[in-house]
């Protein structure tokens, strides 16, 4: 394996880029026979390169020079040092370029054509070892970044408070001339959305209406101060209220507060219940969102994957959807949560259809229809509008007027919100007693509510070329969930419908929020009691109008099934998961199936035998290249995902499996011979006096030993073995026991007569290594082992530089898997293979096998 390094030519693709960056970086000097045929900043150049020290029949220097091939293809060629270039001239060091050559400089032009030319690289056949000398390997310094954590600096103390608070780096700087109109309007356009979707969505989470315009007000100032979107619009949202709902009704069912003999509800008593279930279950929410923003544990939004999110949104919104129809019915259900509780209540709904009060159903279509239309409207005449039509609030004063005229509640039975107290609510303190039965609801809640945020929010932050810090993110909706939870909010996230209304209405900060914020404190202040005549079922169509968006991901169904199946397998089992099991449960049956399916696919990756494109140093897949070609006498494998211990037992039986040799069986065979080698000597040790007995099983033995060593030796003639007497051959054999079991260890297959393999040499393309545990390496050892027990010598290639770091802190590297053993591409491996097409045997690896 000590061999010198040998010049290879290597061809590849496209390699304009390559060659402008040796001529931009090297120094200038010129070769009169390969003038270099591109203009500036291309120049005629050769490049003096340093070749490894341990090579030593290989030259200390070399010249690349940079030339136009007779074919117009551009290459790069090394000449060792001291060695004239084909001319029989070899350029001076700082020559300076003649006349003759500045003249075949080409235009500027035509040298970017070289992008679209082959190029040619000569250089020396490297394994990891020359390459770590050539390049001056070293160990990458660690940087240790809790050290920083400890250091006090005005500096630092300025970075950590314009980190967590980032309105003062940017609020100073705000270019009101430019910016200020466009938030004021996009600031009114969300307050009029945020009205009657807080009212709605207050319903959607079991509380009265008046706290879904609390929940609007202050989380959104709270996060105009701390957040780092400029563009999402935090605030109410479905998904997060039909989870809140949930944990109210499961935890304050109406069956919990009847009184009296008619059994009747309590309403006072419950809200006030579930609204204290509410608020300690945002004060949970924003402690698990600050805690795990303050510990950088914003990363945990990444198994999320965007199926998972978008399936799991999609099954919110059924279940938003069901749970609307009880106000757009005007029918009593029964408080249900847990698994298959979806089920149930759409069964009840069913059952109970013939009570429904139709004055509430007329209420429910009509408000639906309207809205329908405006938006519609809205849509169509959107460039012409400088703020979309308002249609809910429309719908909302409209339905408001008309119910407090015509009396709807008293004379057809219509549903309507009743009194909405004006003024702001006192804080209060969370109860500590509900932790524990909201702990788990909480964590939930927390990392759906930021995997949605953050995902608008880089969404919005592509778009408009700025950076969302995803740590931040999480502190500042923590801190929105935590201080609205001690005034009366329950948790909210970011809506998709209002962030799209705030950046196309002319948004570009979170000045819009702190608008819209002051928006709705001036209706709950002033102008909230006039909606108490609104009707329930009002509200419910424009949640159902509203979730347009999310239920047109059931489109995702069809695409997903065209691009990635896997995708769409994720998509359907959170979604079933989710509709059969409630939220909480079906978010966390998702994530778990995704991440074992990620193993999954690892554990069932793509193997290749790799043949070589012809003429140049790539090697594909012969199953999917027809033009591949396998190199005669070597095979290279390939796996498409890293080894380690779910999969390293798979590798090892799929590689046996395609180089077509059944691997174990010679082994065993050959070890079973060698046993009966063994077995025979000992025989013949116990009967060392019977030299006249010229058994027919003693003198095969001892001729299948000679024979042996005439394979290993080359140098005993096969017809004097014969001759030899029987009892000369057991006396020699007898005295000379050990060195016949050393020989027959060493046995060919060949004199064996059993199959040999059609190669001599296995390449093991380690690419898609990007890490190595213990059982990788134990299981590579054991290739190396099993292979070389066949007569087959094993190399690997293309390990990244952290996997080489792995191999050495693991110990793989000894006497017998040395770093020559490990090349710097494939390609090296396969030349160096053709060269070496019959290694010495090696001394066998001691390894555990698995």
């Amino acid at each position: 394996m000590g061999e010198p390094f040998k010049k290879t030519r290597v061809t590849h693709g496209g390699g304009a880029r390559v060659l402008k960056d040796l001529c931009e970086t090297a120094v200038p000097r010129v070769s009169e026979d390969l003038p270099c045929t591109h203009s500036t900043p291309f120049s005629s150049r050769d490049i003096q390169v340093r070749s490894s020290s341990q090579a030593s029949s290989y030259p200390s220097g070399g010249i690349l020079t940079l030339g136009q091939s007779p074919q117009n293809s551009t290459f790069l060629k090394t000449f060792p040092a001291g060695e004239s270039s084909p001319s029989g001239k070899t350029p001076a060091p700082g020559s300076i370029p003649r006349r003759r050559d500045t003249q075949a400089l080409l235009p500027v032009t035509q040298a970017m054509e070289l992008r679209n030319r082959d190029y040619h690289v000569e250089r020396p056949l490297m394994n990891q070892q020359q390459l770590e000398e050539l390049g001056h390997r070293t160990s990458a310094t660690r940087t240790y970044q809790w050290r920083t954590w400890f250091q006090c600096s005005r500096a630092r103390a300025r970075a950590l408070l314009f980190q967590y608070l980032p309105v003062l780096s940017w609020l100073p700087r705000y270019p009101l001339r430019d910016w200020l109109l466009g938030d004021l309007l996009a600031g009114l356009s969300v307050a009029i959305m945020q009205l009657p979707q807080g009212l709605a969505y207050a319903l959607l989470a079991g509380l009265p209406p008046v706290f879904g315009l609390y929940s609007s007000f202050y989380p959104v100032f709270v996060y105009f101060l701390f957040g780092t979107s400029r563009h999402i619009s935090v605030g109410t949202f479905a998904v997060m209220s039909v989870m809140v709902g949930s944990v109210t009704e499961s935890l304050a069912p109406d069956e919990n507060f009847l009184q009296g003999v008619n059994a009747t509800v309590d309403e006072v008593a419950r809200d006030h219940f579930r609204v204290q279930l509410a608020s300690t279950l945002s004060v949970l929410v924003g402690l698990f969102q600050v805690g795990l923003g303050l510990v950088h544990f914003g990363f945990v939004v990444t198994y999320l994957s965007e199926p998972l999110v978008r399936g799991y949104t999609t099954a919110a919104s059924v279940q938003v959807f069901v749970s609307q129809l009880k106000y757009v019915f005007g029918l009593q259900l029964s408080s249900r949560s847990g698994p298959l509780s979806l089920i149930y209540t759409v069964l009840e709904v069913c059952s109970l259809l013939p009570r429904s009060v139709v004055g509430t159903v007329v209420t429910a279509l009509v408000s639906g229809v309207v809205l329908v239309l405006l938006k519609l409207l809205s849509d169509k005449l959107h460039r012409y509008l400088p703020m979309p039509i308002p249609g809910e609030l429309l719908t909302l004063i409209g339905a408001t007027g008309i119910s407090y005229g015509v009396g709807l509640k008293s004379r057809f039975g219509v549903d309507v919100v009743g009194d909405i107290p004006a003024g702001l609510v006192p804080p209060a303190a969370p109860s500590p007693q509900l932790f524990a039965s909201l702990v788990g609801y909480a964590f939930t809640i927390a990392v759906v509510g930021f995997a949605i945020a953050i995902s608008l929010g880089k969404i919005f932050a592509l778009r408009h070329g700025y950076r969302v810090d995803s740590n931040q993110e999480l502190v500042a909706l923590g801190l929105s969930n935590l201080i609205g939870g001690i005034f009366q909010c329950f948790p909210v996230s970011c809506s998709m419908s209002r962030s799209l209304v705030q950046e196309g209405s002319g948004g570009n900060t979170q000045v819009a929020g702190a608008v819209s914020s002051l928006f709705i404190l001036i209706i709950i202040v002033k102008l909230g009691e006039l909606f108490r005549d609104l009707p329930k079922a009002v509200l419910a169509a424009a949640i159902i109008v509203n979730l347009k968006g999310m239920l047109k991901q059931f489109t995702d169904i069809p695409s997903l099934w065209k691009s990635n199946r896997m995708d769409l397998l994720i998509w359907l089992v959170t979604f079933v998961a989710t509709i059969l099991l409630n939220l909480d449960l079906g978010l966390a049956i998702a994530v778990v199936f995704s991440l074992l399916l990620v193993v999954f696919r690892t554990q069932l990756p793509r193997y290749s035998v790799l043949g070589q494109v012809p003429d140049t140093d790539i090697y594909q897949d012969v199953a999917e290249y027809s033009e591949a070609r396998e190199v005669p006498g070597v095979k290279v494998f390939r796996s498409s995902a890293t080894m380690y211990f779910a999969n390293a037992e798979l590798y090892s039986d799929a590689l046996k499996k395609r180089c077509g040799v059944d691997v174990d069986h010679l082994i065993s065979k050959k070890k079973k011979w060698l046993r009966k080698q063994e077995q025979k000597l000992k025989r013949m040790q116990k009967t060392p006096q019977k030299q006249t007995a010229a058994s027919e099983g003693t003198s095969v033995s001892v001729q299948v030993n000679t024979n042996i060593r005439d394979v290993e030796s080359n140098n005993v003639d096969d017809s004097t073995a014969r001759q030899a007497s029987a009892g000369k051959e057991l006396e020699d054999t007898t005295a000379s026991g050990q060195e016949d079991a050393k020989a027959a260890n060493g046995s060919t297959l060949k004199a064996l007569g059993l199959p040999q393999p059609h190669f001599h040499s296995l390449i093991l393309d380690l690419g898609a290594l990007s890490f190595v545990d213990t059982v990788c390496i134990k299981s590579l050892k054991n290739i190396f082992r099993d292979f070389r027990e066949i007569e087959v010598e094993v190399y690997m290639a293309a390990c990244h530089a952290p996997v080489v770091s792995q191999l050495e802190a693991g110990h793989f590297f000894d006497a017998s898997i040395t770093k020559q053993h490990l090349f710097a591409s494939v390609h090296d491996a396969v030349l160096f293979a053709l060269q070496h097409p019959r290694s010495s045997p090696a001394s066998p690896v001691l390894t555990t096998k698995l």
